[in-house]
């Protein structure tokens, strides 16, 4: 299933290097890492990847990965009716329910060369060992919040620290400190998660202005918004990866800039709950913000999808605008790999194909139907007009094959998805 060097051979190379070269190489890739691209001899295994462009793997900057098990359980309902709902049943789940959707999301991202995805929940200890297992490599965040308003047993900020210290150091686990967000998170609460952000070293992932009602609760709280009183507070940092940002003013952008605030753009999600509009992203880009593409969960997404999510993307900025220019191909392509990495704070490491870099890749049939013609000159377009997840033909997970020709190597694909469908009954009865 895995080498020590392997070699991707023929196809057309998306780099997404600093000058976003597309070239017609090999990929060489030794002991997990890039560390060739040109013509390359012998490898312990070849891939041949002629007629294919090899991308730097997706990465998914927000999601629940353990949704899965609720994908359509709460469509076409306001937001509170959805919250009552996903609440309800997520008070019901099993240590069981929530291994069973993370492999079930492990492999739908998978599927779709999605190689790294951002988490927030809590039981992060059963989730990486999904991560494990799947070969997927997975940011996950603890979720903190204040102790009154919690299902966890314990202390949430106690739970984070814990599963950070057992983790720390794990191949392909990043653990963080993840905020559910103002409206359950007390001065204190964020101020320590600071802190044991900065003493262990991680991000710091929050819920930030996801809704108008957020906003203008917290608003009339405490005077300010919620992107101002975390500035306020001390908070805001450049470990600071926030989610959603559909309600930000340009004060907030340039506040948020100034501490080296990065964010995770969710259009989907926002647009299936009507919960904000378009998020500022062309505004937070100019503003030198790093912002990454999510899916959100699959309780309000239904799918972890980055193609549609791409798709999503640049087209609602352009009908929002009436400006098709505003949100080009390459930007949203970008949001997806090196801006999503950066926006972790491992853009020296993932996000492009570079020797050195971290080798987390993605093979792309451009001989499937949906992306013929391609050629180098629209081979950007096509990754984010016209690819779908079937496109998808290998995904390599540091430098381990996790998918290959459409076949996931690292679990049993039909046993998950039948033990998902079987656990999940009772949140539908």
């Amino acid at each position: 299933m895995s080498s020590e060097s392997l070699a991707l051979k023929g196809g057309w190379v998306v780099t997404q290097n600093p000058k976003r070269e597309i070239l017609k190489a090999d990929v060489l890739i030794e002991n997990g890492l890039i560390s060739q691209i040109g013509k390359v001899g012998k490898a312990d295994e070849v891939i041949d990847a002629k007629g294919c462009a090899v991308i730097p793997g997706l990465i998914n900057a927000h999601t629940h990965i353990s949704m899965t098990l609720m994908r359509g359980i709460a469509d076409d309902v306001n937001l509170e009716g959805f919250l009552n709902k996903t609440f309800k049943v997520d008070a019901q789940r099993t240590a069981e329910d929530i291994r069973a959707g993370a492999e079930l999301g492990a492999i739908e991202m998978l599927r779709s060369g999605c190689t790294s995805f951002v988490d927030m929940y809590y039981g992060q200890d059963i989730i990486a060992g999904a991560v494990k297992d799947s070969g997927i490599r997975g940011f996950l965040g603890w979720v903190v919040l204040d102790e009154k308003f919690t299902t966890q047993k314990g202390s949430p900020l106690t739970n984070c620290e814990r599963f950070i210290s057992e983790h720390s150091g794990k191949d392909r686990i990043h653990p963080l400190v993840a905020l559910q967000g103002v409206y359950v998170c007390s001065e204190e609460t964020l101020m320590k998660a600071k802190e044991l952000a900065i003493a262990k070293d991680t991000l710091l992932h929050i819920h930030l202005s996801e809704t108008r009602k957020e906003v203008y609760d917290h608003q009339a709280s405490t005077g300010n918004r919620p992107g101002d009183w975390l500035y306020g507070i001390g908070f805001l940092c450049d470990r600071v990866l926030a989610a959603h940002c559909a309600w930000l003013t340009m004060g907030e952008i340039r506040r948020m800039a100034e501490r080296g605030v990065s964010a995770a753009h969710c259009p989907v999600s926002n647009m299936k709950l009507a919960s904000g509009f378009e998020a500022p992203v062309p505004e937070m880009q100019s503003a030198g913000i790093s912002v990454g593409l999510g899916t959100d969960g699959c309780s309000s997404q239904n799918r972890l999808d980055m193609w549609g999510e791409m798709k999503t993307c640049a087209l609602l900025h352009k009908v929002q605008r009436l400006d098709a220019t505003v949100m080009t191909a390459q930007r949203v392509f970008d949001m997806a790999t090196v801006e999503g990495a950066n926006a972790l704070k491992m853009g020296d490491r993932l996000g492009s194909i570079e020797p050195g870099k971290i080798a987390d890749l993605a093979v792309i049939d451009l001989k499937h139907p949906a992306m013929v013609p391609t050629y180098p000159q629209n081979i950007v377009s096509n990754l984010v007009y016209s690819c779908q997840s079937d496109c998808v033909r290998h995904t390599v997970v540091g430098g381990k094959m996790a998918m290959k020709d459409s076949r996931i190597l690292t679990m049993d694909e039909k046993k998950v998805a039948e033990d998902a469908q079987k656990i999940s009954e009772k949140f539908f009865l």
